[in-house]
């Protein structure tokens, strides 16, 4: 039986991952000695959605050949890895970005809040996995007004791996002292579901147009729990959370 529900935060209860895609873009851009263009870098990050910010950093730099650029500003930013400078550069542009409260209000996903106050009133534990860093999730959390509503919020700063990996996932159960197989997870990308089903918990995946391609065709959840029109959520949740003697297939890769 399902005892906690543990959702990711940036592209399932806000769509921020355009605003994160975009200000890899940006610090790609502002690094590369040649001419380069933020829908390039776009056009060739598709795969990066999810995971975690030093693996989409190591991604960039050696698919735009961005290692001397970097190199020659290491000093500039304090560190002595290049990922780390194009992490810090990435983090001040999307610092920016999402100080403009009222566009994150604005991105805010409507049905997974939905979700996310309903399971709340039906008593089940409620938690945070994201691959956002802690000021930048609080951030977030302040502007969608849901400060204080999650009992454990991890985030990148908290885990050595990051999505795919399920690290974060198992340090969730950890922290909520709840079992993995009594887990729910709410998520929107690959990568965010292999993490969740490599911890050994139950996922149901909330794509958006980002991420839906990737996740369906990945084929590691089965279709029913793959929910492409986002006012379907509450009932897939319902359903998933509904009590059976015996579970249907006892598989939570298939669910």
């Amino acid at each position: 039986m399902i005892e906690a529900i543990i959702f990711d935060l940036d592209g399932t209860l806000v769509q921020t991952e355009p605003l994160k895609a975009l200000s890899h873009a940006q610090a790609a851009v502002e690094f590369s000695s040649r001419p380069l263009s933020e829908a390039q870098v776009l056009a060739a990050s598709r795969d990066l959605y999810g995971i975690s910010e030093p693996a989409t950093a190591k991604a960039l730099l050696q698919r735009f050949s961005l290692e001397g650029a970097v190199r020659a500003r290491l000093g500039e930013f304090g560190v002595d890895d290049l990922w780390e400078a194009f992490v810090a550069l990435q983090r001040r542009v999307y610092a920016r970005m999402i100080a403009d409260v009222e566009a994150i209000r604005r991105a805010q996903l409507p049905y997974s809040i939905a979700v996310l106050d309903e399971v709340r009133q039906d008593g089940f534990r409620v938690a945070l996995a994201t691959m956002s860093y802690r000021d930048q999730t609080q951030a977030v959390l302040d502007a969608l007004g849901l400060t204080g509503v999650f009992e454990v919020i991890v985030t990148e700063d908290d885990v050595e791996l990051g999505k795919p990996d399920p690290e974060i996932y198992w340090l969730v159960a950890h922290l909520l002292g709840v079992p993995a197989a009594q887990c729910l997870v709410i998520e929107d990308t690959l990568a965010g579901v292999q993490s969740a089903l490599a911890a050994g918990m139950w996922c149901i995946a909330v794509p958006t147009y980002l991420t839906r391609e990737q996740v369906h065709t990945a084929r590691v959840l089965d279709e029913r729990w793959i929910v492409d029109d986002p006012a379907d959520l509450m009932a897939v949740v319902q359903y998933r959370l509904a009590p059976r003697e015996t579970d249907e297939t006892g598989d939570h890769q298939s669910g």
